[in-house]
């Protein structure tokens, strides 16, 4: 059987990214490891982790994409749920989230809204599916 483990974002700096995501959403910090090169957070039944951009430079040999803000969104997001999603949008955008788009309630009633992180990654804050 397979299950998601974990996500990784690479990060310009880990403990700056983990740091954000406790304040802004209340997640757990798991650990960090020495060296500040890979950290995880506690989110659920998925670990959401980051790594240092260059530790992603000596993993991919082919190399990869760097999210930043001044960048356009990847074509991916990180889907956060939350029955107050203006609450947390606000405290996001305190904490240095880039807000993308509003709050809007969509045809089938879940609220979505896009905020994007201080490495530019799209996160999605949305009420629960009904």
């Amino acid at each position: 059987m397979v299950k998601l483990g974990y996500t990784i974002l690479y990060v310009s700096d880990v403990t700056k990214a983990i740091e954000f995501y406790e304040v802004a959403f209340g997640f757990q910090r798991k650990f960090i490891s020495p060296g500040n090169e890979y950290g995880e957070l506690l989110t659920g039944e998925t670990t959401l982790s980051f790594a240092t951009v260059e530790l992603a430079h000596s993993n991919l040999s082919n190399g990869f994409q760097e999210s930043k803000p001044s960048n356009p969104a990847f074509g991916i997001e990180i889907g956060l749920v939350t029955e107050h999603v203006q609450e947390t949008l606000d405290k996001a955008v305190h904490c240095g989230a880039q807000l993308d788009e509003t709050a809007k309630q969509k045809p089938w009633g879940q609220t979505v809204a896009y905020i994007r992180d201080l490495d530019g990654f799209l996160i999605e804050v949305c009420t629960p599916m009904g």
